[in-house]
């Protein structure tokens, strides 16, 4: 039976590959005494400038004659056998279409192939590599495709990011979620790492394999094919409006089309689907030389055997209840436009796998409550969303560029430097608090203060503001009921990040995995 021996510390010019050495040292073994050493984490230590450490998990097993002597070791524990559990295959004649192939519509999709069920999955916007052209033209040029875009298309907005597979979610299909994403290409530090990544180049290339392996399946994809419209009988779907015209069967819906599909939202209302107004947040992207961020969280220039440096702030104004903080860092990133309709401006961080770019970015943004919204609506939200990003494209001057300010300059400090971005299609130098609510301007100026004294550096005539980030989440929650299902509709599972349950590409994944697990179980009967 595998043990695990936690909190085994290097420093960063150690040899990774000693562990094995290290460890039976540490147990007072012989190495030969140890088997399959592997590692099952591994994170950074920077709590003390001058002793930064990196922080192993190991797994291994040894022989049986030293089970009584581990046991006495405080550093170890057993590791129980994990199996997962075989699935039953499922047979049915029910029509199951995924709508969206983001995380939750694709690893929806995947759990259903486990059960041997296939479905339909439609996609409004390209597969990725020609989405890719569509939006490396958006940045080129300022020519926005409304359907296949950085929040549009397959692989869902987390494609165009940092590929950050951080959650704190606990739950036992978060392992299951990244030997997938290694199965189909991604590489396999992602099982130890403690904040790992994927990177959007290389995530492209996971999600064409995913694509193909479910085409092998016998799933049916189909791009280019928006949803306008969904039909029921006696309270349960029984089809699909796509594109305005084409009616396609449906049994079972998984809706799974991310936060930035206003139109569903739209549709849903005017089909008395029950919504509720959800709080989400807003801001600015801020951006900095990544070796300054580097210095500031390690103290000294970084060794080349730690990971690029990244940072979470936050700040709470007690006197208004308003909190400002750190959002989708991107460390070795770019700041990009994510725009998915005409005329608004909407940034976004990206980072490739090897985040070896020489800027650092982070939004920086403040809660947004329901009493914020405009209008009393569930829709209220995305109304505040657009209304402020068509003020930043007014203010970038059309052509998707972005509203733009240096750090000092928008904190009114003297000692103003230029204004240097990597953002993509390009920048205006503007005044940002035209292009926020008032109370987002005021609470991040007081919160970046404070930053400044958890983060000496971070105020820098260095550091460049682009706006604005109004995607953080959704707006909108999709009400469920306690089998993930729409009260108000038999067969209608909204799932993932545009449902209003999930956050991020891991928690996104896992929650389309258990209404498959739903949808299976119920076929099954």
């Amino acid at each position: 039976m595998p043990f695990i021996y936690r909190n085994l510390t290097l420093s960063p010019s150690d040899n990774e590959e000693s562990l094995p050495e290290i460890l039976a040292a540490k147990l007072a073994l012989p190495v030969t005494a140890l088997r399959d050493v592997h590692i099952i984490r591994k994170a950074v230590d920077a709590r003390k400038k001058q002793n930064i450490k990196l922080v192993y998990t190991l797994s291994f097993n040894a022989d049986s004659s030293l089970q009584n002597r581990f046991r006495e070791n405080a550093s170890l524990e057993w590791q129980p056998d994990v199996l997962q559990q075989p699935i039953a295959p499922v047979k049915s004649q029910k029509r199951i279409v995924v709508v969206g192939s983001g995380p939750a519509g694709l690893f929806a999709a995947l759990r259903l192939a486990e059960y041997g069920l296939t479905a339909t999955i439609i996609e409004r916007g390209e597969p990725v590599e020609r989405r890719a052209l569509a939006v490396q033209r958006f940045w080129k040029d300022g020519i926005l495709d409304p359907e296949s875009n950085v929040q549009f298309g397959e692989g869902g907005a987390g494609t165009f990011s940092d590929g950050k597979l951080t959650s704190r979610s606990k739950d036992g299909l978060v392992p299951w979620v990244l030997e997938q994403l290694v199965r189909f290409g991604a590489q396999p530090e992602i099982r130890y790492l403690g904040k790992p990544h994927i990177g959007t180049d290389r995530l492209r290339n996971v999600v064409s394999a995913i694509r193909q392996y479910l085409l092998g399946r016998g799933f049916t994809i189909r791009f280019n094919c928006r949803m306008t419209d969904m039909n029921s009988s006696g309270g349960k779907i029984v089809s699909l409006t796509v594109n305005n015209s084409e009616e396609l069967p449906c049994d079972q819906l998984i809706l799974a089309t991310g936060h930035s599909a206003r139109d569903i939202y739209e549709l849903l209302e005017r089909r008395q689907v029950p919504l509720q107004r959800k709080p989400f947040a807003m801001g600015l992207r801020v951006e900095h030389p990544q070796e300054l961020i580097d210095r500031i969280q390690y103290g000294t220039a970084r060794h080349p055997n730690l990971p690029v440096a990244d940072y979470a702030v936050t700040w709470n104004n007690s006197s208004s209840g308003r909190s400002a903080y750190s959002f989708c860092m991107c460390p070795g990133g770019v700041v990009v436009g994510g725009a998915s309709e005409l005329g608004g401006v909407v940034t976004n961080g990206m980072s490739g796998q090897l985040r070896n770019s020489p800027f650092a970015n982070s939004a920086l943004v403040v809660n947004i409550r329901e009493e914020d919204f405009e209008g009393s609506g569930p829709l209220g939200g995305i109304h505040l969303q657009r209304r402020w990003e068509r003020k930043a494209f007014e203010a970038g001057g059309g052509g998707y560029r972005a509203p733009a300010q240096n750090l000092l300059d928008f904190l009114g400090l003297p000692g103003k430097g230029a204004v240097k971005t990597s953002y993509r299609p390009g920048i205006c130098e503007t005044d940002l608090s035209k292009v926020l609510p008032p109370f987002v301007t005021d609470t991040l100026r007081e919160g970046i203060k404070d930053f400044e004294r958890r983060m000496r550096g971070f105020v820098t005539a260095e550091a460049t503001l682009v706006g604005i980030e109004s995607r953080t989440s959704a707006p909108v929650r999709i009400l469920r009921d306690a089998n993930s299902e729409s009260p108000s509709l038999n067969g209608l599972y909204p799932a993932g990040e545009g449902a209003g349950y999930a956050g991020g590409i891991m928690s996104s994944a896992v929650d389309g995995i258990k209404i498959a697990d739903i949808i299976a179980g119920r076929l099954a009967v």
